[in-house]
């Protein structure tokens, strides 16, 4: 319980949702622990809730099983397809379009640009460091940044970052609509759990109902205080 709290947030039990937020919070962890578990290069997931932590209404935690000091692409291109699940699930499941998923598009979007301009991960542009900023002022934000590029070139970045971001978005989309059934079941047992573990998760994904919450589990759910359920090292994906 406190390597959680330090990791995504402390519990915000006082906030009660209405329950067709709470659903749709519900389909949108989901979303995003369906593709993390099903991609492969991806952190495995240590913990799902829909308890209101920190600013967020629910949390997706990922966790690494080793130290790691660089990314590859294609880890770096499933984590970009992670991050989009859960606006996807909310488009499959709940037929629409929410706020929550504004931080995930933000650091996809981050991610995918940082990987065309930084990292030279793009087959178009090639090995080449696209811009580069000056001066870091208060709070570390750039107040100059040299561009170094030609309209021309700048058309092509932003080509190759929409190709990432439509391309990862289409891997992700595929991958939930191809099990529903692990979606639907997964929010189910959110809604009734409110967190669930890896090995509840394990269950879901084998077609097996998920396994009771273990006692550590029950007694942080049944903790005193107000009730319930708005948008990391380990990666957490906040609704």
């Amino acid at each position: 319980m406190a390597k959680d709290k330090i990791i995504m947030g402390a519990e915000r039990r006082s906030i009660v949702m209405p329950e067709e937020e709470r659903r749709n919070t519900a389909f949108h962890e989901s979303g995003h622990a369906i593709v993390a578990r099903l991609l492969p290069k991806t952190d495995p997931v240590h913990k799902v809730t829909i308890i209101p932590r920190g600013r967020a209404l629910g949390v997706t935690m990922q966790l690494p099983v080793a130290d790691r000091y660089s990314m590859d692409r294609n880890h770096m291109l499933n984590a970009i397809s992670v991050l989009f699940g859960g606006r996807i699930a909310e488009e499959i499941f709940m037929n629409q379009m929410t706020t929550g998923a504004s931080n995930d598009f933000e650091r996809a979007t981050d991610m995918a640009r940082a990987m065309v301009t930084r990292y030279g991960m793009s087959d178009v542009l090639g090995p080449m460091v696209y811009g580069e900023n000056e001066g870091e002022v208060f709070l570390g934000r750039s107040i100059t940044r040299t561009v170094n590029m030609s309209e021309d070139t700048m058309r092509k970045v932003d080509g190759e970052i929409r190709k990432i971001i439509d391309t990862q978005y289409a891997v992700a989309r595929k991958l939930i609509e191809d099990n529903r059934d692990k979606v639907e079941a997964m929010a189910k047992a959110l809604l009734e759990l409110e967190t669930i573990d890896a090995d509840q998760i394990e269950d879901i994904m084998s077609g097996k109902p998920p396994r009771p919450p273990k006692p550590s589990q029950s007694a942080g759910a049944s903790a005193p205080g107000p009730t319930t359920p708005p948008d990391a090292a380990p990666s957490a994906n906040p609704a």
